[in-house]
């Protein structure tokens, strides 16, 4: 019956087709089966069961969300025929991605490199499996029109789904800007989604942060000042920063923390892209390791771009009251006293953090990532938020844990000429001194407060983004 069908309602179904226009008004007049000229849901679901075409889960209200453009909860005729001629031509980019010898078939080999590319490696049974699902004839491999047929009323391919729904650096934001830049799928770069994507997270960032900036000033004082002979307790560090300077003080360098965000978000994600065709194998294929080296380039350029907005934070952040009257201020004491060079101490161990901090966020949530799609995903690449939230700060956190004491040298030698009696130490004699009064665990002070807002802040960011890409009109 379904293969009846599919040939019946499928065979001359194309964009380029002259009799295509007939096809597709044949096809709505059958799913429209009250006749008042609109497609919605519940008869898009009853048609498609009737006719034998299978759909997954919640196909059929993706279908109508993607292709409804006066949001009247259905589709009339000229918004479901833009929707199926859109839908196949990404198909088509799809289809030939997949097939990498351009013979016109996909075979399970082809389909296990695509998702190797992608980071995700499966056995060569559950790529036969995949394809066993899409194969009509029985032959083993794909062509265009099995493959079309079967994904025509899905609107999302499994290789879209797992780049659309597995991002967590756009995401989550728990105050470091380390992390591999993710990735967009072809439909959201010429769509303009990735801009609002980006606007979404750069918000939810911005209001993360705000909402953990006490205990990010905490880490830093922590980090500068606490030592074998000046233990500095959480709730001792608070209480000395309020008498010093009041409630608004656990606020000190938040705004130009929030401020930074902006520019190095848009640097990363340009810079990301050019190294990403520089270091690619293949044209429009990047690996994992060609990530991680693209994605640690383009932290690297963000990073020296705006590293003066990461030292006047630190300085910030450690001022007493009515030393500085602003950024500004700020700034232009340090060059007055200090001269241009002081707006990158401690660039080299910022730099160098980057290596551990964004190969094992890398790694961690790579893995988690195949983890879960290979044991749980059935109807849909999307993993839901407890799973997303989950792999996201677990990752982030090892990534932290890793670099920490970079980033414990780098706050130190960014703060050295503000605080009283420092010795004016470079990046190997700081690690040699901290080691030799303090011991390892020197090298992690201020880990505790840390660690502390990565939950509140990851929560925040997430219900922010989520807020966002509701008022920006991005789809789920």
């Amino acid at each position: 019956m379904y293969a009846a069908v599919r040939k019946l309602f499928f065979a001359d179904c194309r964009c380029e087709g002259g009799d295509g226009s007939k096809t597709y008004e044949e096809l709505f007049a059958r799913l429209d089966s009250n006749k008042d000229g609109r497609v919605d849901v519940s008869e898009l679901k009853a048609g498609l069961a009737a006719m034998g075409i299978r759909t997954g889960k919640g196909a059929a209200q993706k279908i109508i969300s993607s292709g409804d453009q006066d949001k009247d909860e259905g589709l009339d005729f000229s918004e479901f025929t833009k929707y199926l001629k859109e839908h196949e031509k990404k198909l088509r980019l799809t289809f030939k991605s997949l097939d990498k010898n351009n013979d016109g078939r996909i075979d399970f080999m082809e389909v296990k490199q695509s998702l190797a590319d992608l980071g995700l490696d499966i056995s060569k049974e559950e790529a036969e499996k995949i394809l066993n699902s899409i194969d009509v004839d029985g032959t083993m491999t794909v062509d265009w029109n099995e493959w079309r047929e079967h994904f025509l009323f899905n609107p999302a391919t499994n290789l879209q789904e797992i780049i659309r729904y597995w991002k967590h650096s756009t995401v989550l934001d728990i105050g470091d800007s380390l992390a591999i830049p993710d990735e967009f799928t072809e439909e959201e770069k010429t769509t303009g989604l990735w801009w609002k994507q980006l606007s979404a997270g750069a918000m939810a960032g911005a209001v993360s942060r705000t909402g953990t900036a006490p205990l990010d000033r905490m880490k830093v004082f922590m980090q500068v000042h606490s030592s074998k002979s000046n233990k500095i307790s959480l709730v001792g560090g608070f209480k000395q920063m309020l008498k010093e300077g009041g409630l608004m003080s656990l606020w000190r360098g938040n705004g130009i923390n929030v401020l930074k965000i902006a520019p190095e978000t848009a640097i990363k994600f340009m810079a990301y892209e050019r190294y990403k065709k520089m270091f690619a194998s293949e044209p429009g294929k990047v690996k994992t390791h060609e990530r991680f080296m693209a994605g640690s380039l383009a932290g690297a350029t963000a990073q020296t771009a705006i590293y003066p907005m990461e030292v006047l934070k630190t300085r910030l952040c450690l001022r007493k009251t009515g030393q500085y009257s602003g950024m500004f201020d700020c700034a232009k004491k340090i060059m007055k006293k200090e001269g241009v060079k002081a707006f990158y101490k401690g660039y080299i161990p910022n730099i160098i953090g980057i290596i551990p901090y964004a190969g094992i966020d890398l790694a961690v949530y790579e893995s988690l990532k195949n983890l879960w799609l290979s044991r749980y995903a059935k109807d849909t690449a999307n993993p839901g938020i407890l799973v997303l939230l989950g792999c996201g700060t677990v990752s982030s956190s090892c990534g932290q844990l890793a670099s920490y004491p970079l980033a414990l040298i780098r706050t130190r030698m960014q703060a050295q000429a503000s605080v009283e009696g420092s010795e004016q130490l470079p990046m190997n004699l700081m690690v040699k001194k901290i080691l030799e009064k303090e011991g390892f665990f020197g090298l992690y002070r201020g880990i505790v407060p840390n660690f502390m807002k990565v939950i509140p802040a990851v929560s925040i960011s997430y219900v922010v983004y989520e807020y966002m890409r509701s008022g920006l009109g991005i789809q789920k």
